[in-house]
């Protein structure tokens, strides 16, 4: 495939990326962009429609967080959710209005936003980061509606993933103690992978005709809950 990959600052992996995704037969193209801001949207479009003359998929992955206990009320302030909700919410709103012409131009496309189960089960790092994905979750819909019958608009819900970000955000031994207490919990004891997570976004974009405004959960049954 083309693939346009964004990063902000980290840089060395956004040229790893690009190496993987080069030595498996694709091409790529790098973008540094901000999604908070409107015009970096735009641009990383207009970058993108310039290189290959055609915009196919769009995935919606930037997200960022603060860590606070959902007890903790007064952890949060009104800067914290506008940060917050200006990526994983309005970031993906512009993304998705800066890419629709193009897509149409390409005879239709397909958008997947990358939520939480965060946002359906009212979990997660804080309260404004649940609240984002909720939020998030409901605009799939919305945007769903909006762009039909040319564009599709899904998102997928993982669960507790396996990675440097999560590690990062809760320290190691915290974040090993979710992973394992998830994995208990989990109705197919299993912690996502993010090629997990990768291959249904995969499968949203590429194939799925069918199915828009849906909301995917990825978490190993985790939802499900324990019935006694």
């Amino acid at each position: 495939a083309r693939v346009v990959i964004n990063y902000t600052k980290s840089e060395k992996e956004a040229r790893e990326t690009a190496a993987a995704t080069e030595k498996a037969g694709g091409e790529t193209l790098l973008c540094r962009a901000d999604i908070s801001q409107d015009a970096d949207c735009r641009r990383m479009a207009e970058e993108t429609a310039a290189k290959w003359d055609r915009l196919d998929g769009l995935v919606n992955n930037a997200g960022t967080t603060k860590q606070v206990d959902h007890r903790d009320l007064d952890g949060l302030s009104a800067e914290d959710f506008q940060r917050i909700y200006a990526v994983n919410v309005i970031g993906a709103y512009q993304m998705t209005r800066a890419i629709a012409p193009f897509m149409r131009q390409s005879g239709g496309g397909s958008v997947v936003n990358v939520s939480s189960i965060a946002g359906v089960l009212g979990v997660g790092s804080s309260i404004a980061y649940a609240a984002s994905k909720g939020a998030l979750n409901l605009m799939t819909k919305s945007l769903a509606r909006a762009l039909g019958p040319d564009i599709r608009v899904n998102a997928v819900c993982p669960g507790a993933i396996r990675s440097r970000w999560l590690e990062t955000l809760y320290g190691t031994e915290r974040y090993e103690k979710l992973l394992a207490d998830y994995s208990a919990a989990a109705a197919l004891k299993a912690v996502c992978e993010p090629e997990d997570v990768a291959e249904v976004i995969v499968g949203l974009i590429g194939g799925s005709r069918l199915v828009t405004g849906e909301t995917l959960m990825i978490d190993g049954g985790f939802h499900l809950g324990s019935v006694k």
